[in-house]
């Protein structure tokens, strides 16, 4: 991204301001709130196609995402081919079939029942696109010099909670699959040793059977997650 010592402090104004009054905000912090509540991970995918802009549009909304240094360790690989779709289903498979076959260990598998995944995945071919999430564990300079990346796993996740959002907000459903381990990804596609595959994201739209598992509808209470300090009464 960079190319070596271009980059220096420039304080700019802020660009883009989209502050409102705080009923207005509270209105659609609420609103979004409902909207998120919405989605949900898929595992059933339509036969309906969904067109190359509209990932590639989610793709760069994820791209927005803050990141250590502005570093950005992160690149998305957009999959509709089904050939390749069925030889990332094949090798997920293998990985999944050792997993199920005791590699997880029982407590893992038993946390595990209440979402009803197996070892077979034909979501994989089935959904009309796979995104694979790769994590760069350092960067490289236009010249190839390489450069270290700060807070990587954080700087994924951040813009990998962007991209399912934005899936979401385009009326697309997913799946975070994560096989394990995930080396083959990586050589598949073609993707240089400083890429680490972190997660297969499914996309479509939901076929007309979807289900979800019950239990991903139990969402743990806003006083189990949040602590606001000071506490009043304190």
């Amino acid at each position: 991204m960079y190319r070596k010592g271009e980059v220096t402090y420039q304080p700019l104004p802020l660009p883009d301001r989209v502050q409102k009054p705080d009923d207005t905000a509270l209105a659609d912090a609420r609103a979004f709130l409902d909207y998120m509540r919405k989605r949900h991970s898929v595992r059933q995918f339509s036969t309906r196609p969904v067109p190359q802009a509209i990932i590639e549009t989610c793709i760069a909304t994820a791209g927005t995402a803050p990141s250590g240094a502005n570093h950005q360790p992160w690149h998305f690989v957009a999959i509709s081919d089904p050939a390749l779709k069925s030889r990332i289903r094949a090798g997920a498979e293998e990985e999944e079939r050792a997993f199920y076959a005791g590699s997880a260990g029982d407590e893992w598998l038993a946390a595990l029942e209440p979402i009803g995944t197996g070892a077979d995945k034909p979501h994989l071919t089935d959904a009309p696109w796979l995104i694979v999430v790769f994590a760069q564990r350092y960067g490289l300079t236009h010249d190839g010099t390489r450069y270290k990346n700060y807070y990587v796993p954080e700087s994924v996740g951040l813009a990998t909670g962007f991209l399912i959002a934005a899936l979401h907000h385009a009326g697309l459903v997913c799946l975070e699959h994560t096989p394990n381990p995930m080396k083959f990804l990586g050589r598949l596609l073609g993707r240089p040793d400083h890429e680490k595959p972190v997660m297969i994201l499914p996309v479509g739209w939901p076929a007309d059977n979807a289900t979800v598992p019950a239990v991903a509808k139990r969402k743990k209470p806003l006083e189990e997650i949040l602590t606001v300090l000071p506490q009043s009464g304190l």
